[in-house]
């Protein structure tokens, strides 16, 4: 007889196993051992179960149980049933899911507390969307996902990323918001139909509701794409609202006269006849401006979205040179400059993205030369506004767009004869382990590339399976993205939304990571160093973009290379290589591996040596990308960091400026702390408190604040391990 273990093993029955547990029990009582009792029991347990070829474990003991309850020993019985419930309590705390919820509730787990620095893991919110998260992959990983996408992601061969909403969801990762068709043809928000906007005080509440329900309803970053054009015409609004208040106060104009009048910013013969009124309306719609983006900065910083976390939002501005959206694109800097609270705070969003072109910002006749000025005083000061170069982003993605959230680009794509670009998506990432594959590789080329297609193979059936996720799925089941407008679509309840995930209008992303590791793994040297590795590492790329290239021929679907904006990936591949590699110099040794194609942290370079290095991945990995660069403080000399903006403009399509912003609210230090293995401390006065300072690191392609919530181990060893380009 088969005696089958709760992991589905078989072992042969042994009856000596059943006295051995009934003795314990008696022993455990402290009274007399009955072994000739414990005999007994065991013979009437094996006679009841000898009949059956295989039989449970539990059977077994429940046999044990019940025959121990009709014995003289009912305190042996007792015994034994606690120690059946300890046992399983021991087990289940064994295991993986149980190990990940205790961690949680105990604060212990760094992977799942520290996997999003977005997110403050100590908070109730967020440990009730961590604590979901946590079951949903372990559902999505036993029942959904496929076997050997399972498989390889656990072994760390590739990231199936944002397990904890999808597949679990029908929900996508990020996106660029139709705000303008929404505020244009208004839309419904709870029990509320929201109408078009009268001024640029509603317009920005109003945008603040949008970006807080999208974010709720995705697991990615949202964009708001050219904000200063969208919402300029809500700046006029506002603008003829004081103007009418000036021709009622100033010049004593009844209402019935000023409705027959034209008033618009454009009608200079108004204008002229009442002179004051311009002025004034000018002042009050300026300082409502001003008033109305610290509203929505404020409302982004305090939001917390369903998922736990600030709503990770963006916006994208630069290129508008009518009077209303100048005003929009100062307010939305001056407002970053003065900070939030009485302390001045950094903050953290929206991500602010400057678009520079010539003939609009880029040269001193240019005339929003002005505004790139407060840009770069901007930036010194609160590491934003990251900057997007207009014609290389064209060249590259092949139109002009910001990208979604963080650094997602999407491609072309058109309807009705015009370009679309508001209203898009992400369907989601799947990413490969470079170093990994270089490693099992030997150092042999021809291995590496006949590893990396067999992986590839695996990673677009995981791909494919996000996109299935989403096919046949009904609008109803999001309303703001589907019904009423931010997805660009105002579907039935009951209409799919397969006609937004085909053709290109939906992004579907390869990732990869580690492209400095993968060159140390095959060749043991910087690529930085040789320029024969400088094309190896192009050619990986652009071999991983010709296999997106060849999956969107083959399937209709929008994929695109991606260039992983690796936080908790990072580190979880390099511990998991270094666990089955060991400690491998250059690959490794680190804790961390380099996000995409940059050039390694501690590499010492200028930064036009570092722009110089990165300005060709990104034609290949044209799906997403960012260079940056770390300066010691700039704000005694924008004029430096022009000259890198300048440079970056004509050479790289996305560009971000990391200068310290700390602050110590104990002894008023500003400038930038010191990082240790713990955490970071101000080099005045050590202090190191996270309530009374303000830490602001890069995490990847936007900024975090790791004195609130930590990076975790890989992310703050690879902070310790930055270098200035100097």
């Amino acid at each position: 007889m088969l005696v089958v273990k709760r992991d589905g093993s078989e072992v042969a029955f042994n009856q000596q196993k059943i006295i051995d547990a009934i003795c314990a029990a008696m022993n455990s009582t402290k009274k007399k051992v009955d072994s000739e009792l414990a005999q007994k029991i065991a013979d009437k347990v094996t006679r009841k179960i000898s009949k059956f070829e295989k039989v449970d474990i539990e059977h077994i003991q429940d046999e044990v149980q019940s025959a121990l309850m009709n014995s003289r020993r009912k305190d042996a019985a007792e015994a034994y049933i606690g120690y059946r419930e300890v046992r399983t309590l021991k087990r289940r705390e064994r295991s993986s899911l149980d190990k990940k919820v205790l961690g949680l509730l105990e604060l212990t787990n760094e992977e799942v507390l520290k996997e999003n620095s977005n997110k403050d893991g100590a908070t109730i919110p967020t440990q009730r969307d961590l604590l979901a998260g946590i079951m949903a992959k372990d559902f999505a990983q036993t029942y959904m996902i496929p076997k050997r996408v399972v498989e390889a992601h656990n072994s760390g061969d590739l990231h199936f990323h944002d397990q904890d909403y999808s597949p679990y969801f029908p929900i996508y990762n990020c996106m660029l918001i139709d705000l303008k068709g929404m505020l244009e043809n208004g839309f419904k928000l709870g029990n509320a139909q929201i109408e078009t906007p009268k001024s640029i005080t509603t317009a920005t509440a109003i945008t603040a509701q949008i970006i807080a329900q999208v974010a709720s309803h995705i697991y990615g970053g949202n964009t708001i794409n050219e904000i200063d054009k969208i919402l300029a015409p809500y700046v006029l609004e506002s603008f003829k609202k004081h103007y009418r208040k000036g021709l009622e106060w100033l010049y004593m104009l009844e209402p019935g006269e000023i409705d027959e009048l034209d008033i618009s910013w454009e009608n200079e013969e108004l204008h002229n006849k009442y002179p004051r009124c311009l002025d004034y309306a000018k002042k009050l719609t300026e300082k409502e401006t001003y008033d109305a983006f610290q509203s929505l900065e404020y409302e982004i910083n305090t939001l917390v979205s369903a998922n736990g976390q600030t709503p990770f939002s963006t916006f994208g501005f630069g290129r508008g040179l009518s009077w209303a959206e100048r005003q929009i694109q100062i307010a939305i800097l001056k407002n970053r400059i003065r900070g939030l609270g009485r302390d001045g705070k950094t903050a953290i969003f929206p991500k602010l993205i400057f678009a520079m072109e010539d003939g609009v910002n880029l040269r001193p006749e240019d005339p929003n030369y002005d505004i790139k000025q407060l840009a770069l005083k901007c930036s010194t000061l609160r590491m934003y506004p990251d900057i997007i170069s207009v014609p290389k982003v064209k060249e590259i993605t092949g139109s002009f767009k910001f990208p979604m959230g963080c650094r997602s680009f999407l491609g072309v794509y058109e309807e009705n004869g015009e370009e679309l670009h508001d209203g898009r998506f992400n369907m989601g990432v799947v990413t490969v382990n470079l170093p990994r594959l270089a490693v099992k590789a030997g150092g042999s080329e021809e291995n590496f590339y006949r590893l990396l297609d067999e992986l590839l193979e695996v990673c677009k059936e995981g791909l494919m399976y996000r996109i299935e996720r989403l096919t046949g799925v009904k609008a109803k089941v999001a309303p703001i993205l589907y019904m009423e407008g931010a997805a660009g679509s105002r579907l039935q309840p009951e209409d799919t939304i397969d006609h937004l995930l085909t053709n290109g209008r939906a992004s579907i992303s390869l990732g990869y990571i580690g492209i400095h590791e993968t060159m140390m793994a095959l060749y043991g040297t910087c690529l930085f160093d040789d320029p024969e590795l400088r094309k190896k590492g192009l050619q990986i790329v652009e071999h991983l973009s010709k296999k997106a290239e060849q999956w969107k021929n083959e399937t209709g679907y929008g994929f695109s290379l991606y260039s992983t904006p690796a936080e908790s990936l990072c580190y979880r591949f390099c511990k998991l290589d270094e666990e089955k590699f060991g400690v491998i110099a250059g690959v490794t040794d680190k804790g961390y591996y380099t996000n995409s194609f940059h050039l390694d942290v501690n590499k010492k370079v200028t930064p036009f040596e570092k722009i110089e290095f990165e300005k060709d991945y990104p034609r290949y990995a044209n799906g997403g990308f960012i260079t940056y660069c770390e300066f010691d403080s700039l704000v005694n000399n924008p004029e430096a960091l022009e000259a890198v903006w300048d440079y970056a403009y004509e050479r790289v399509p996305y560009f971000g400026t990391n200068t310290p912003t700390d602050k110590c609210l104990e002894c008023g230090f500003e400038g930038e702390f010191e990082a240790t293995n713990s955490g970071f401390e101000c080099p005045n006065c050590g202090n190191g408190n996270p309530k009374t300072s303000s830490v602001i690191r890069r995490c990847c392609g936007y900024l975090s604040e790791p004195s609130q919530r930590p990076f975790n181990a890989g992310k703050q060893k690879e902070v310790l391990s930055r270098v200035k380009h100097m």
